[in-house]
């Protein structure tokens, strides 16, 4: 049963004045205290609390051999609600905080970034299931599972798909929400964060750190990260689509070019980008009741059968759709950084709805770029869909490495 609970006012503190009969003096001004994470966090509710021995079923049938081994607590998990940015403007985000019951130890703090989603069904705070995430807080990691901007408190907004900087401050501002989350429910948390996503949760991921790394005023430090099969160089990706190769889940191709139109105000129509019959379904398909599978139903994988004409032809030209190609530079994560904090890409060998070569180009890419604790693991005879569980096999027990490291 989902249990609700009221949130307690927080007493921020007041200022006295003392007058004196016999003086004109003023006491001093004592300031309030000012709480991290205060200025992020809006709200948070106790949806449920999920059995150890029912974790431990569920990490067994979905194959998580490294999980099962390490599922030690119940969970209890929260959904928060926190303040973020969008297109400049502050707005509400959520998703969920999964506490390990009973643990005495302070715990490290995860935050785990969920794939590509298409239903407003299937945000993490929506809870119809368990996602996989929670046994990360059965093995004794508090873990954050954001929403993403789109979803959640924010579903009215359409979903900044593969922009860097929005995925980044959504699982920023999430990691600060939470700091003011612990200390008011009174959860023990060390210095410790490690970061894991896979597909649109590995770019999530590697974005997040980037922001991390590039801006130490958000007073944040990356212990490890670890993603998966995520998108991040997308330059690369619209090479294979201009040069008109078949794609098989032109939901990806329709989502991106969507996000982009609209996070960046572009205002143009989407026949400028679509052929019709396409251009006029795509409102339909993505108002947040349909899936991936039939979205694609409706589309079609040959970019210039799916893409209009001119805007086809256009790709082709390096001189034209300068704000298309330039936004799709600015959002590969490789062009301008390249991590610092021990880090590990993961990505099977045969996975052709985000190539294989994306992440090994990646992974050249900032070893060429100064990146000095990356690792680059190969799954081999893995798809897109398949390569998830066995990095998860070997993220786990990585990351627990650094528990033993102060």
């Amino acid at each position: 049963m989902i249990k609700s609970f009221l949130i307690k006012s927080i007493l921020l503190g007041f200022l006295f004045l003392n007058l004196s009969c016999q003086t004109d003096a003023v006491s001093p001004i004592v300031q309030p205290e000012v709480v991290e994470g205060n200025e992020h966090f809006v709200s948070s509710e106790l949806l449920t609390t999920v059995p150890q021995n029912i974790l431990e079923s569920y990490a067994s049938s979905k194959g998580y051999a490294s999980y099962a081994s390490q599922v030690k607590y119940d969970v209890s998990v929260y959904k928060m609600i926190y303040n973020t940015t969008y297109q400049g403007k502050q707005i509400k985000a959520s998703g969920l905080v999964c506490v390990p019951v009973g643990m005495n130890a302070p715990a490290s703090v995860i935050s785990a970034q969920h794939g590509t989603i298409f239903r407003d069904s299937d945000a993490p705070t929506g809870f119809a299931e368990l996602s996989g995430f929670e046994a990360f807080a059965a093995a004794g990691y508090v873990t954050l599972i954001p929403d993403y901007i789109g979803f959640g408190e924010s579903k009215d907004i359409f979903h900044p798909y593969y922009d860097w900087k929005h995925a980044a401050l959504t699982v920023v501002d999430m990691i600060k929400a939470g700091k003011y989350f612990y200390q008011k429910e009174a959860i023990p948390v060390n210095n410790k964060l490690f970061l894991v996503g896979y597909s649109e949760g590995g770019f999530v991921t590697l974005a997040a750190q980037k922001e991390i790394e590039k801006n130490p005023g958000h007073g944040l430090k990356v212990t490890a990260s670890a993603a998966g099969a995520g998108g991040y160089d997308l330059v690369s990706m619209l090479g294979n689509v201009k040069a008109g190769q078949a794609y098989p889940y032109p939901a990806y191709l329709a989502y991106v070019l969507q996000s982009y139109l609209y996070t960046n105000s572009w205002q143009r129509p989407l026949t400028d980008f679509f052929q019709e019959p396409y251009a006029s379904k795509l409102p339909q398909l993505f108002d947040g009741t349909k899936g991936g599978s039939a979205i694609n139903r409706e589309l079609i994988t040959d970019p210039a059968a799916l893409f209009a004409p001119d805007f086809f032809k256009a790709l082709q030209d390096d001189s034209q759709e300068q704000a298309l190609k330039q936004a799709l530079y600015e959002n590969s994560l490789a062009t301008d950084w390249a991590p610092q904090s021990p880090t590990r890409l993961y990505h099977g060998t045969a996975d052709v709805i985000v190539p294989f070569e994306n992440s090994q180009r990646t992974y050249n890419t900032f070893v060429a770029q100064g990146a000095k604790q990356l690792e680059f693991f190969p799954i081999e005879g893995k798809s897109h869909s398949t390569a998830f569980v066995p990095m998860l096999d070997s993220v786990v027990p990585w990351v627990q490495l650094f528990e033993k490291v102060d």
